[in-house]
């Protein structure tokens, strides 16, 4: 629906009717639909204004349906659709040039928890904190309108239409305008998998958009390649640059790649993930934008370009390394964390190589996973420690300081923020947040028990939560207090202090620090220690080179230097330039790395940050030949 003089006009995809009529409300007036014989219906509707609401007849049947394409519903995805006029926002951005991956920080929200208001206006009060820490891109979980008072958003059936449950649509336009001010670009996660199973009225109109020829975990698949699948793919397209165009969002994080199953290619067409990228860049209009994808095959063509074989998507999600660090932190071994082992081998591969596995047999599965990712940018990886599903995934949706000491949760935290890939906050890691991040969806009676069924059969992959006493104490994703107690209390801040300096300066290290920051394939080499110690190296320019020693288990010391990697600088020494155990981290504090018998002592639980020293002390051998450092001095 388009917003015209004295009316608007209206076109609709429903090939399955004879006759399309737009009923407006309350008064009932109808408009009929003419018929352009493609499957389209269209026409001007008059005295239909900005704010009127409206919605379908189809075939004169007494039942009406909400637009496929409407921009705002606010009586829910069962209620009538809302006219909006998309120019008459106000928007101050026109500077803004959004930005490319490379160099970013991703922070993943979700609004209806962000927040205890969980509303738009409230969570763009809290922006300028997140700017200050350093904090690049916002990701919004899924925001299109859903039934029911709260969920992830992860069911939506209203694509076009950000949910009523945060404010307005012109209120989610403010929420982009102040992030660009403050220099964030915002990311949408879209679902284009699936459909929700309550409020989805797309076959009602179009049989076709749907497809019995692939199987869907959550409901039925989508029509991307068989017949009438053009108009299908039309709506996906418009609604990724939807976004792009009418909310100025700087890009898309798409959920759950592995599932949009399309067979295009096979007859000489392009991928619907390819064609969703183009689009987003297309709409953007020579702004940078960011389209990174969730996988969990982790197919690394898909950040391929295009012209090479790819989808053209600017980076992945590398569950890997997720897994590998939660083994390490946690000792859990369960589920799909069964083929990992959290050891420093696993740390350096990852760091050097993104994914862990690049094709080979992964036992959890009973098949191989992967596929070769050499060559692949070091940006394209995004890597965390937390995100939505992860925590949940824990039963109590206990967050990692809950699950891990806290020494080695700060080493962890160091090699995730300064590593090569792209990282990627959770909301309230930066403060080690009380709150839980549960799952939670408002169904109807009959739904939410099936929900609650399926989340139960979920989790019980994991032995530890499937007896049933854990089974039984599992929170219910309809109870209002699963929801509620995910709110983010963001005077933590200020409680947590130590947490959040810690996220504030390792950023600041990478932004700031020009070998951190290079991001290149190539620019580090790595090398186990000990059984849970191992050493990188970023090399910089004329041999600024950095070492990051990260040591999870007990204080090591290295008696025996036969390691490369470790070697100073040419005719220099290293000085330790950050350290995980500073106090106002919550450290204990850092003795000296280089003891006067030349061994090196590293902490446990911690993570160290060397760097070259300059004006060292330096003693000659008996020959008066070459020089060494008498000691690496500490600058933390």
């Amino acid at each position: 629906m388009e917003v015209l003089p004295g009316g608007a006009h209206a076109r609709i995809w429903a090939p399955d009717a004879e006759r399309v009529e737009l009923v407006a409300e309350p008064d009932g007036r109808a408009t009929v639909l003419g018929d352009e014989g493609n499957g389209y219906f269209s026409g001007a509707v008059p005295e239909l204004e900005a704010g009127g609401l409206y919605r379908f007849r189809l075939d004169g049947k007494e039942m009406l349906y909400p637009d496929p394409m409407s921009r705002f519903q606010p009586e829910g995805p069962h209620g009538p659709s809302q006219l909006v006029d998309p120019h008459r926002f106000a928007w101050t951005d026109q500077g803004w040039q959004g930005r490319a991956i490379k160099g970013q920080v991703i922070y993943e929200m979700h609004i209806g928890t962000f927040t205890a208001e969980g509303t738009w206006d409230a969570a763009l009060a809290e922006l300028p904190a997140l700017a200050d820490l350093g904090v690049t891109v916002l990701e919004l979980m899924p925001v299109s309108e859903f039934p029911g008072r709260f969920g992830w958003g992860y069911d939506g059936v209203n694509l076009f239409a950000p949910t009523r449950l945060y404010g307005d649509a012109d209120a989610m336009r403010r929420f982009v305008n102040e992030a660009h001010r403050l220099g964030l670009a915002v990311i949408l996660d879209v679902v284009y998998n699936h459909f929700g199973p309550d409020g989805n009225y797309l076959k009602c109109f179009a049989d076709d958009y749907f497809t019995d020829r692939y199987r869907n975990d959550w409901g039925e698949a989508i029509n991307f390649d068989g017949p009438n699948s053009e108009p299908v793919r039309e709506f996906f397209l418009t609604n990724a640059a939807f976004w792009i165009e009418e909310y100025h969002l700087d890009g898309l994080r798409l959920d759950a790649t592995q599932s949009i199953n399309d067979g295009s290619e096979a007859q000489g067409k392009p991928h619907i993930l390819t064609e969703i990228s183009r689009a987003v860049r297309q709409a953007a209009g020579g702004r940078a934008t960011i389209v990174v994808g969730e996988n969990e095959p982790q197919h690394a063509s898909m950040v391929k370009p295009a012209e090479e074989g790819g989808c053209g998507l600017c980076a992945i999600w590398n569950d890997d390394l997720h897994h590998s660090a939660m083994v390490a932190l946690t000792g859990r071994m369960e589920a799909y964390y069964t083929d990992y082992r959290g050891t420093p081998q696993e740390f350096v591969s990852a760091m050097k190589h993104g994914f862990l596995y690049q094709g080979q047999w992964y036992r959890w599965q009973r098949k191989r996973r992967g596929m070769p990712a050499f060559g692949v940018p070091r940006p394209a990886f995004v890597s965390f420690l937390q995100n939505h599903d992860q925590i949940a995934n824990s039963a109590r949706g206990l967050r990692l300081h809950a699950l891990t000491a806290p020494g080695r949760l700060r080493a962890m935290t160091a090699l995730f923020l300064l590593g090569p890939g792209t990282p990627m906050l959770f909301q309230g890691q930066e403060f080690a947040a009380s709150a839980p991040f549960l799952y939670f969806a408002d169904h109807k009676p009959d739904l939410a028990g099936l929900v609650e069924k399926g989340r139960a059969e979920f989790l019980a992959q994991f032995p530890s939560i499937a007896g049933p006493a854990m089974q039984a104490a599992l929170p219910k994703p309809h109870a209002e207090d699963s929801f509620t107690r995910c709110k983010l209390d963001h005077r933590e801040r200020e409680s947590n202090a130590a947490v959040w300096a810690l996220h504030r300066d390792l950023l600041r290290l990478r932004r700031e620090d020009p070998v951190f920051a290079a991001q290149c394939i190539g620019g580090l080499d790595g090398a186990v220690l000990g059984e849970e110690a191992f050493v990188l190296r970023f090399f910089g320019e004329g041999g600024d080179d950095r070492l990051l020693l990260l040591n999870l288990g007990r204080d090591l010391t290295l008696t025996v230097m036969a390691e490369p990697l470790l070697a100073p600088p040419l005719d220099g020494a290293w000085t330790v330039l950050w350290s995980s155990e500073e106090p106002a981290y919550g450290g204990c504090g850092t003795a000296a790395v280089e003891q006067p018998d030349g061994a090196w002592r590293l902490p446990g639980h911690a993570a160290l940050v060397l760097g070259p020293a300059h004006g060292f002390s330096t003693e000659s051998d008996d020959e008066g030949g070459n020089t060494t450092p008498v000691i690496v001095v500490s600058q933390g």
